[in-house]
Formats: structure tokens, sequence, C-alpha cells
């Protein structure tokens, strides 16, 4: 039988993977995002320039820069997307590290509770007897 501190544990591995994996997609996006920023300045600088290269047209150029803006800001949106479900995913994997901690800190103090019990010779059943209210004498 798995305890519930073991079940824990194996959530928090997998939603740390989940992030990990979020944190990936977003580095994939800001790439993304920096490759469009620098072919964006590369087709302004060309048409800053004037001669744009050959078999180009300033007006071919000018389609090119727009579609790349529009990506870019696809882009953006994504990635802000992607950073806040990278936050939101973060915090899920500390509340769950700290449930966690505390279902292992209760299944070692149960163990360790067992423990003592086996070593002094009480067994469970005399503890929760002798625990009972109406079982103890009034003084």
């Amino acid at each position: 039988m798995t305890s519930r501190a073991d079940k824990l544990g194996r959530m928090v591995s997998l939603v740390k993977l989940q992030l990990r994996l979020s944190e990936w997609q977003l580095a994939q996006l800001r790439q993304q995002e920096r490759s469009l920023q620098d072919e964006q300045e590369w087709l302004v600088g060309t048409l800053n320039e004037g001669n744009p290269p050959a078999g180009s047209s300033s007006e071919s150029i000018a389609r090119r820069l727009n579609r790349t803006s529009v990506g870019a800001r696809a882009v953006q949106a994504q990635a802000s997307q992607q950073l806040a479900q990278v936050r939101s995913e973060s915090r899920r994997v500390k509340q769950l590290e700290q449930v966690a901690k505390a279902a292992l800190a209760d299944k070692l103090r149960d163990a360790e509770k067992r423990s003592l019990e086996e070593m002094t010779g009480i067994s469970p059943a005399v503890r929760e007897w002798t625990l009972r209210p109406a079982n103890r004498k009034k003084t």
C-alpha cells in the first residue's frame, strides 16, 4: 500500500516535469522572438539604406517587414501567456512540495510512534483503550 506521502512525492515530480517543459517552451518562444526582431532590424536597415539586395524591391522588403512584425507580435503574445503559465506552475510546485513535506513528516512521526510502542511493548489496541475518555477513572 502506498502512502499519501509517496503519492504526493510522485505528484511533485510530475508537476516539476511539467514546469520544466513549460520553461523550455518559453525559452523556445523567446528565441523565436529574438530571431524575428533580428530580421526586423535587418529589414529596416535595408530599407533605410535605399539599396535593396539583388532581386528585391523596397515594396517586397516592406511587405516582408510587415509580415515579420505581425509574427513578432504573435510570438510575443504567446511568450507572455507561456510566462504566466510558468509562474502558475511554479506556484503549484511550491504548494505541492509543502503539502508533500507535511505528509512525509506525518509518515515519519507515525513510524517513530510505532517504533516507540514496539520498544516499550505497548500495543496499539492497549494505547487506544487507555486513551478513551469513557474508560478513564474520574477522581
